[in-house]
């Protein structure tokens, strides 16, 4: 069942109903879920189920089910599964056989997405990249050729570094970056990858973020109306191999070999990664 991202209003008639309804209430936060609960009027019967021991309770909670109870899933805000709790209980409900029925509503995914003005259509829902270096520049190489629009969810002290890599990785492209939406400070950002960079490091990042980032097709080049870049030198490529390859030879961390051999030959950070990539399938074989 979705529930608010923010402004408590945000919930369905038919969602307030079932709330009343229900045997109990499983939550991801207990105490945000009773915050909303005791707003609209509505009894408290809430367990816990979050990140830490959804896998515990989600057989304890379809035996209450099979029992003839009834439950509502509910995240902190927003929609179950949607890069938050409630995968795990929706799954052992499917395969025993239990009804699951989904109750729409807010989604900070969607709402983002609404008011960005980006093509909503294909859109690749990505939720948050991997906090690792090497891991997050791996997914977003995945997703650098993508035409669609990309929607990303980022904690506040991750901002910058993500904002970074998306551009280092994918270009300076369009985005949106929403901040608190539907609360007291929210705020949609709008502008190039480089300005939001620029936005945000004048200030200290605070609250929820989604950002929405145009799709290859449309944002892959800066727009300032420069041409492309011209194609690499390929002594600087050669330069570079062997650079990874002894780093990749040595065990070095792929973020700091990428790095120092991109300030060694002035090559793009991630032309040298996707060198660094071919480098390990060679050495694989």
């Amino acid at each position: 069942m979705a529930t608010p991202i923010g402004n408590l209003e945000d919930i369905t008639l038919r969602a307030l109903r079932i709330l009343r309804e229900v045997d109990f209430v499983a939550a991801e936060d207990t105490r945000r879920t009773r915050k909303l609960l005791s707003h609209h009027g509505i009894p408290a019967r809430v367990t816990s189920v979050h990140e830490h021991n959804e896998r515990t309770r989600a057989p304890e909670l379809i035996a209450r089910l099979r029992a003839g109870q009834s439950v509502a899933l509910v995240s902190d805000a927003g929609t179950p599964a949607l890069s938050d709790p409630g995968m795990e209980v929706v799954r052992h409900a499917a395969e025993a056989g239990v009804p699951v029925v989904a109750i729409p509503g807010a989604s900070a995914f969607l709402t983002a997405l609404a008011a960005s003005g980006l093509p909503a259509e294909p859109v690749t829902f990505v939720g948050f990249l991997p906090a690792a270096p090497s891991e997050r520049q791996r997914t977003l190489e995945r997703l650098r050729t993508l035409p669609h629009t990309l929607v990303l969810y980022e904690a506040p002290h991750r901002l910058i570094k993500a904002l970074e890599a998306v551009r280092e990785i994918c270009g300076d492209r369009r985005l949106v970056v929403a901040r608190e939406l539907t609360k007291v400070h929210e705020e949609v950002f709008r502008g190039t990858v480089g300005e939001a960079i620029e936005h945000f490091t004048g200030r200290r990042p605070q609250g929820e973020f989604t950002l929405v980032v145009a799709g290859a097709s449309g944002g892959a080049r800066a727009l300032s109306g420069k041409a492309p870049p011209e194609a690499p030198d390929p002594q600087a490529i050669e330069s570079a191999r062997s650079m990874l390859y002894a780093a990749l030879q040595g065990g070095a961390a792929p973020f700091e070999a990428v790095r120092r051999t991109a300030q060694a030959t002035g090559l793009r950070r991630n032309a040298v990664y996707r060198i660094w990539l071919a480098l390990k399938q060679e050495a694989a074989r």
